[in-house]
């Protein structure tokens, strides 16, 4: 009896792109399915950005998300976060037992000006403070070199672009 194949979407975008809210509805739309959002292993204060936090956070994702692909319960497994260059991606798969798992690589994107109008919100409304906008708006443009499937959030809602991500799921 072979097991059932799982699927791990690993999806990347810069910050208020909607990453969190796509994989929060996906979760929703896939059996047997966990979400998981990879700025839980960076919720610290203060936020600090060395090596040695960027080795622990990527070793405590590889832990998690190896977990779950062990785990019989779940069948989909979809991981968020800023992955803005390939060897992110790519340090992250080669830590993973994918022996019985596709992988699905999602970059959502937007265009400057909706990425601009998302964060100017989110910091008026206090979700985040106004360092990350140069930042997102730096990080916007690394997407086009990451080996993923690209959808474009300008003009979609999250409904639409979960539908997306299904039907590219369905065909993969």
């Amino acid at each position: 009896m072979s097991k059932r194949e799982k699927k791990l979407y690993l999806i990347g975008g810069p910050m208020g792109v909607g990453k969190t809210t796509v994989g929060q509805i996906l979760k929703s739309h896939l059996d047997n399915c966990v979400f998981l959002d990879g700025d839980w292993c960076w919720d610290m204060k203060p936020f600090q950005v060395t090596p040695e936090t960027r080795k622990m956070v990527i070793k405590n994702i590889c832990f998690l998300l190896n977990n779950f692909i062990r785990c019989t319960v779940y069948d989909n497994i979809v991981f968020c976060w800023v992955m803005h260059e390939q060897a992110i991606m790519d340090n992250i798969i080669s830590r993973l037992n994918i022996e019985n798992c596709s992988i699905i690589k999602i970059s959502l994107t937007c265009t400057e000006k909706i990425l601009r109008e998302r964060l100017e919100k989110d910091v008026e409304n206090g979700v985040r403070n106004a360092e990350v906008i140069p930042r997102g708006l730096a990080y916007l443009p690394l997407y086009s070199e990451v080996q993923s499937i690209k959808i474009d959030t300008s003009k979609k809602t999250p409904d639409e672009i979960v539908r997306e991500i299904v039907s590219i799921s369905d065909n993969s």
